[in-house]
């Protein structure tokens, strides 16, 4: 066992200031002589710059709204056309390149014809979109977004 590999928590007490010589911080208390540091009362905000304009107050404001919700991966009809008497989901779609990564919503919006029977399943579609499919004689179908399994699930589906 190494001096660094020790597995030890810190167990020191705080500073008891201000209980005389003795005690090793007595008179200022380590508040230094005189200024506005070294009274007693309302302490200065962390933000406080000795009287100079505050950076807070510099600061431009930023006003509006961040939403924090990812956008839906799109997908355009004509893609489709690929996937030729196949099931068409987030994994088949990610595979083929036409999303980032199967874990996020993917939405199917209307360009272009769709000549091929195709079975979609994914998380969103327009009306024109499920109307195009439906003509074509595939099928759409809702699905939840499928998740990321963890390590040890991912362990135990392969064994």
């Amino acid at each position: 066992m190494k001096y660094n590999e020790l597995q030890v928590t810190a167990n020191k007490d705080k500073k008891r200031v201000g209980r005389g010589i003795a005690a090793g911080g007595g008179k200022t208390a380590g508040r230094g002589t005189k200024g506005q540091g070294s009274r007693t009362g309302k302490k200065l905000r962390a933000t406080f710059q000795g009287g100079q304009r505050a950076l807070v107050q510099a600061v431009p404001k930023h006003r509006g709204f961040k939403s924090l919700r990812t956008p839906a991966q799109v997908v355009y009809l004509d893609h489709l056309n690929a996937f030729k008497g196949k099931t068409a989901d987030n994994f088949t779609l990610f595979e083929q390149g036409y999303v980032s990564t199967p874990f996020h919503t993917v939405k199917v919006i209307a360009r272009g014809e769709l000549t091929e029977k195709v079975t979609l399943k994914v998380q969103g579609a327009s009306k024109s979109v499920q109307a195009a499919v439906t003509k074509a004689g595939g099928a759409f179908e809702k699905v939840p977004t499928p998740l990321k399994k963890s390590t040890k699930e991912a362990e135990k589906a392969d064994k």
